[in-house]
């Protein structure tokens, strides 16, 4: 295992889609809800630390499963990282902000939007037309 390849949660895997071997859970689609189960709150956390970590494919990964889980609880720590002196993380998390789709990271995004380039501001956009359309439906 090479530095930064940390071992990630059993099962959850960004690109393990659920339902890949006998025992594992399936993972929540994009936006809805995790369960309330150990497995949730364990990745939750270890997402939350790669977040921080020196090395930016490690961030890039954590704010993309991030996304994946689902859980507004990683949104405080999303935004955060749309200030990353990287690029694709700052794209990754905007990108998983609009999965989530949390009212909260509307006003960062629109933020970060006026001082990004066209590529990374249809990013922002789409996360922001998800977001706006989640309040609209009353989720």
């Amino acid at each position: 295992m090479s530095p930064g390849d940390e071992e990630e949660p059993a099962g959850k895997g960004a690109e393990d889609n659920g339902g890949g071997g006998a025992g594992d859970e399936p993972r929540p689609a994009p936006g809805e809800a995790p369960g309330s189960g150990a497995a949730d709150e364990e990745s939750l956390r270890f997402y939350l630390a790669r977040l921080e970590d020196d090395n930016e494919g490690v961030r890039w990964k954590a704010a993309e499963s991030l996304g994946r889980l689902g859980d507004p609880a990683a949104v405080d720590a999303l935004i955060d990282a749309l200030w990353d002196d990287v690029a694709p993380v700052r794209i990754k998390a905007a990108w998983a902000l609009g999965v989530i789709g949390d009212p909260r990271a509307l006003r960062p995004l629109q933020q970060l939007y006026r001082i990004e380039n066209e590529n990374v501001r249809e990013i922002i956009e789409t996360a922001m037309e998800r977001i706006k359309a989640r309040m609209s439906a009353g989720a």
